[in-house]
């Protein structure tokens, strides 16, 4: 019996999210330059044909996928701290337990982290997104909230935005971790906030 309009339309939806589901893990992990479409669908279990029916290329279901995971919360947050009339240390224990939380939660923040980060990685190149909003606004409110540290004290010395660099390649190590690995044990938060304050404690 023949399907329903209803039934193919249901097919067609359920096919498409499941490619931008395991496109989003699989750009996560190999970036966007190291990202095959033949590799891709055979991650996928499907043709590579199949893919484009769904998207025309490799860049359209890239930006599909950044556009559906792309969220400004993060850095709504980070500026939102560094703005506070808290001490540094706080603003950085309420950071990184916020990341770690969302971390052991949700997919989707690893993704987001492991994505954004590949992009950084990439920027630049002929054939990747050059819209490193994510990153460079991200670092630079925590650079921010950094410097405010090494003011009090409260914060190891160094350039700011390589801190912030630091600490978030921390954070993108454990979202590839959270991905692709089933026996790791995540990061403490004091661990976290070790690379960025001074005297934490072991």
């Amino acid at each position: 019996m023949p399907k329903s309009a209803e039934r193919c339309k249901e097919i067609r939806t359920q096919m498409k999210e499941t490619i931008l589901h395991k496109s989003m893990l699989y750009f996560a992990r190999n970036g966007f330059a190291g990202t095959k479409i033949s590799d891709l669908a055979r991650n996928i279990g499907i043709a590579q044909g199949t893919i484009y029916l769904y998207f025309e290329s490799k860049e359209v279901l890239y930006r599909e996928v950044y556009k559906r995971i792309n969220r400004d919360d993060d850095i709504k947050q980070v500026k939102y701290l560094s703005l506070l009339p808290i001490s540094p240390k706080e603003k950085i224990h309420i950071m990184s337990k916020s990341i770690l939380q969302k971390l052991e939660t949700d997919d989707n923040f690893a993704a987001i982290i492991a994505l954004n980060t590949q992009m950084l990685f990439e920027q630049g190149s002929d054939n990747s997104s050059s819209d490193s909003t994510y990153q460079s606004l991200l670092y630079k409110h925590t650079a921010k909230i950094i410097s405010q540290g090494q003011k009090d004290g409260s914060v190891v010395s160094g350039s700011p935005i390589k801190l912030a660099d630091y600490y978030w390649g921390v954070v993108y190590l454990y979202s590839l971790k959270k991905l692709f690995t089933s026996n790791y044990e995540m990061i403490s938060c004091a661990d976290l906030e070790r690379t960025l304050l001074i005297g934490k404690e072991k």
